[in-house]
């Protein structure tokens, strides 16, 4: 059987997609192959050489781990909040903008900076501007908000809270953007046999623009839930590794590195890292059962 040549836009093209398949191997499926191996393996990452085989014990713990759930609540507790109000200001910018004609790519560009600004960067300025001493419990306390300053990093019930707010505030130019292409899309001769039947704004707006906005709001809510479930850097910059006092902030991702780096419990760590991620699987198939409906009944 003969071997038909590559052709020259062939060989370029493998050329070209070569640097990602590297990456691809070298960093996604290297890593979850040692992942996997060393989460049936007692493993110090400082004395790899006396890994012994422990079966599916370190599955085990990493399920029955209150901690780990403790994370998982946290979590939840925080995307219960974040996706309110990234939706809620994701779509009313997205709305406003809609409507501006004129300046329109400037206005999209400003709300746009948190998004590419530096996430520690932010963090730093948000961690400042909310302290006890900083200006917006000044204002809180000026207006009668608060009778005295809250350290909120030190409660049991408010950092999950303050860092959604942070999150909503780094993240809503990205839904925005995904909301304006959705509202762009819609056919504009609705609106205007809705205006003949003498429809009012809210019912435009939630019989309309709501229910052909579903993929993006289904693509929206997800894509919440998974990058929450990976939340780190802004709690691994305010608290310790295990989420500060009452393990408040602590999320799977900290806790995860903290078994890792900290206890040097590799293998923990890895369960706990694979044991999350069938976890972010299994919401991605949800989302995408629900994507694929969304689209098929609008």
């Amino acid at each position: 059987m003969k071997h038909r040549k590559l052709s020259q836009r062939q060989k370029w093209g493998i050329f070209f997609i070569s640097p990602w398949v590297i990456f691809f191997l070298v960093f996604q499926i290297y890593p979850f192959l040692l992942a996997f191996k060393n989460s049936f393996l007692d493993i110090n990452i400082l004395q790899p050489e006396k890994a012994r085989f422990v079966g599916f014990w370190n599955w085990i713990q990493a399920a029955a781990d209150p901690l780990f759930w403790k994370s998982m609540f946290n979590i939840c507790y925080n995307q219960a909040i974040y996706i309110v109000l990234s939706f809620i200001i994701g779509l009313t910018f997205a709305l406003l903008l809609k409507e501006v004609l004129s300046k329109g790519g400037i206005f999209r560009t400003i709300y746009f900076l948190p998004v590419i600004t530096s996430i520690t960067v932010a963090m730093i300025v948000f961690k400042y501007i909310s302290s006890p001493t900083g200006p917006i419990q000044a204002l809180m306390l000026q207006w009668g908000m608060i009778k005295e300053p809250v350290f909120w990093a030190s409660t049991k019930w408010l950092p999950m809270p303050v860092i959604a707010v942070f999150n909503s505030w780094k993240w809503f130019g990205v839904y925005m953007l995904i909301f304006l292409g959705g509202l762009v899309s819609i056919n504009q001769q609705l609106y205007e046999a809705a205006d003949i039947d003498g429809a009012g704004w809210l019912n435009k707006f939630f019989r309309i623009t709501i229910p052909l906005l579903k993929p993006q709001i289904v693509f929206v809510l997800t894509m919440n839930i998974i990058n929450g479930l990976q939340m780190f850097t802004e709690v691994l910059m305010t608290f310790d590794l295990y989420g500060g006092r009452y393990n408040s902030a602590l999320t799977p991702v900290l806790y995860m590195y903290a078994k890792a780096f900290d206890k040097m419990e590799m293998g923990d760590a890895s369960a706990l890292g694979l044991l999350l991620g069938l976890i972010i699987y299994t919401l991605t198939m949800v989302q995408m059962k629900l994507l694929n409906r969304g689209t098929e009944e609008v």
